[in-house]
C-alpha cells in the first residue's frame, strides 16, 4: 500500500527509503506485507505520520524461514573469505547511502544529525570489521588438539549454528542489526530479521544492498511487524539461535520460547548504570561525561549512566556546573542545524517518561534541572532532567527509564561508592572519572559491569566486547565473541 504523507522537505529523504508498498524481502525478492493492519511511522520531532506500509503476517515468517534453512546449506560451505567481500560490500553500501540513511535517521528517530552519522558510520564498521574476522576463520579452522595419545589426532572446528532469528530494538536502527547479522552471516549462517516496528524503514535498507552486491536468495531475509511477528520467529522450529535486543520484560518471553525448544538464546537487555566521579576528578571533563552518558541518544540508551555517584568534597561544585550543562543543551527537532537532544523517538516512550516524571514530582524529589515536558512543542521532547538525593529504594534510582533523566547521590569513601554502584538488578556498562588514571580504572575492576569507560565518554568499538552481567543480559556482542555466538565447536578424533 502507498500513501501520500506531508514530509520536510529540508531533510530530502529519497522516495524509495520512504514509499514501501512492499516491505517484506523473503528470499532475495520484495513482497507485499499480508497483515490485516499497517504500520505507521511516526516523524517524533512533530508527531505526525510521515510513511505507512502493510508489515509481514505469520504465513509470512515461515516462507522467511524456510528460505533461510534453504539458502543455509550453501552459504555454510562458502569460505570465509568468500562471505567477507559480502560483508565488506555491505559496509561500502551503507557508507555510499549515508546522506541519505542520515536523513532518514533524524526523521524517523528523531535523531540531531551528528548522532545520526554516528549510526550509520559504526554499522558500516561492523560489517568491515566482520568481513576480516570471516577473511581469517578459514585458517583457524582444523586446529590441532595434543591428545597426549600419539595413535590418535584431534582437531577444533567452528560450525555456524543455522538460520538464526535477529530480533532488534527501535534506539539504534541498523546499529544493532549490524552486531547481530554481520557475525552471523561471517559465520556462515543465514538469517532472518525482525525489526522493530517504530523504525523498521531504515532496517529495509538491508534488504536493498542484499539485491545490490548479489547476495545469495535466503541468506537475508526481513520480516517487519509487532510482537506477533517476534513471536512467530522464536517458535519456528527451524531456527535454530535466537538473539534479542530490547527490554527485559519482551527478553524474558523471548528466552521462554528458546527455552520451549532448547536453542540457544543471546539476550541484550535493560540496565540502569552508574557514573562515578572520584574526588580528584577534573569537573569540566566530568560534566561533558556525565552529560553525553545520560542526554546522548535522548537517554534512550540501555547503557545510559542515569545514576551519578559524585564525591562528596566536589559535589556542590560539580552539581552546580552539570545544571549549567543542562540548561544550555539545545532540545530541538531537526528542523534546528543546532540541535543538541532531540525528542524521545516514540508516544509510548514520550507518556512514560512523562509519567515518571510526574511521580517524582509527587513523591517530592528535589528536581534541579528539566522535570517536564518541553512546553509549546509538538512532538515528543522531554527536558534534560536532574534529581538530586534520589532514595536508593525509589524506582528513579532503580528502574530504567530510557530518557533524559539523571539521578544524583553524594558519597564519602571509595568503597561506598563502588557499593552504591554494584546495588543494582543490572550491570551493562558503567564510567568512572577520575585524575589518577590508574586509581579510576582500579575502581573500574571492583564494578559490577560488562563495559566500563574510564575519564572517556562512551565509545564502542567493533573489536570490544558488548553486554552486561545480571538482569542486562546473556552472552556477548562485537568482537571475537560476537563471532562465537554464532558458532558451534566441534572436534574431530580420529586415528593418526
Amino acid at each position: 500500500m502507498t500513501t501520500t504523507f506531508p514530509r520536510p522537505q529540508h531533510l530530502n529523504v529519497p522516495a524509495d527509503l520512504l514509499d514501501r508498498s512492499k516491505a517484506v524481502f523473503i528470499n532475495g525478492r520484495w513482497q507485499v506485507g499480508r497483515a490485516a493492519a499497517p504500520i505507521t511511522s511516526i516523524d517524533p520531532s512533530t508527531g505526525k505520520a510521515f510513511s505507512s506500509f502493510l508489515p509481514a503476517s505469520p504465513d509470512q515468517v515461515a516462507e522467511a524461514t524456510e528460505a533461510a534453512e534453504v539458502a543455509f546449506a550453501d552459504w555454510r560451505r562458502m569460505s570465509g573469505g568468500e562471505r567477507s567481500r559480502f560483508l565488506s560490500a555491505i559496509a561500502a553500501g551503507l557508507r555510499d547511502r549515508k546522506a541519505d540513511l542520515v536523513a532518514l535517521q533524524m526523521l524517523n528517530n528523531g535523531k540531531p544529525r551528528y548522532e545520526a552519522e554516528i549510526d550509520v558510520y559504526d554499522a558500516a564498521a561492523t560489517f568491515n570489521y566482520y568481513a576480516g574476522v570471516a577473511e581469517d576463520l578459514d585458517a583457524e579452522q582444523g586446529r590441532s588438539v595434543a591428545l597426549g595419545d600419539d595413535t590418535l589426532a584431534g582437531a577444533t572446528h567452528f560450525e555456524p549454528l543455522g538460520p538464526v532469528g535477529l530480533i532488534v530494538a527501535w534506539n539504534f536502527p541498523m546499529v544493532t542489526t549490524a552486531w547481530k547479522l554481520a557475525p552471523a552471516l561471517a559465520a556462515g549462517c543465514t538469517a532472518v530479521i525482525k525489526p522493530s516496528e517504530f523504525t523498521t524503514l531504515a532496517e529495509l535498507v538491508y534488504g536493498d544492498l542484499a539485491g545490490q552486491i548479489g547476495l545469495p536468495a535466503g541468506v537475508l531475509n526481513i520480516i517487519p511487524g509487532g510482537g506477533e511477528i517476534g513471536a512467530a520467529l522464536c517458535a519456528d522450529r527451524r531456527i535454530r539461535k535466537i538473539s534479542f535486543t530490547g527490554s527485559n520484560a519482551t527478553g524474558s518471553r523471548v528466552m521462554a520460547a528458546a527455552a520451549s525448544r532448547i536453542v540457544p538464546v543471546s539476550l541484550e537487555l535493560g540496565g540502569k548504570s552508574p557514573i562515578i566521579i572520584l574526588e580528584d576528578a577534573d569537573i569540566a571533563q566530568a560534566v561533558e561525561i556525565a552529560a553525553a552518558g545520560i542526554f546522548f541518544n535522548c537517554g534512550q540508551m540501555c547503557s545510559a549512566t542515569s545514576r551519578l555517584l559524585v564525591a562528596e568534597g566536589i559535589a556542590e561544585d560539580f552539581t552546580i556546573a552539570l545544571i549549567g550543562k543542562a540548561d544550555q543543551l539545545l532540545v530541538a527537532g531537526h528542523e534546528d542545524p543546532g540541535a543538541q537532544i532531540g525528542p524521545l523517538t516514540t508516544p509510548e516512550q514520550f507518556a512514560k517518561v512523562k509519567a515518571v516524571l510526574e511521580k517524582a514530582r509527587a513523591d517530592g524529589l528535589d528536581c534541579i534541572a528539566g522535570g517536564s515536558a518541553v512546553p509549546g512543542r509538538q512532538g515528543f521532547f522531554i527536558e534534560p532532567s536532574i534529581y538530586r538525593n534520589v532514595p536508593t529504594d525509589h524506582p528513579m534510582w532503580r528502574e530504567e527509564i530510557f530518557g533524559p533523566v539523571l539521578a544524583i547521590r553524594s558519597f564519602a569513601s571509595t568503597d561506598e561508592a563502588v557499593t552504591l554502584a554494584n546495588d543494582t538488578d543490572f550491570g551493562l556498562a558503567a564510567t568512572v572519572v577520575g585524575t589518577n588514571g590508574d586509581a579510576a580504572a582500579a575502581v573500574a575492576r571492583r564494578l559490577d559491569a560488562g563495559h566500563v569507560w574510564v575519564n572517556t565518554s562512551q565509545m564502542i568499538f567493533p573489536n570490544t566486547a558488548w553486554g552486561g552481567f545480571k538482569a542486562s543480559g546473556i552472552g556477548r556482542e562485537l568482537g571475537p565473541w560476537g563471532l562465537a555466538a554464532y558458532q558451534g565447536v566441534k572436534h574431530i578424533t580420529r586415528a593418526a
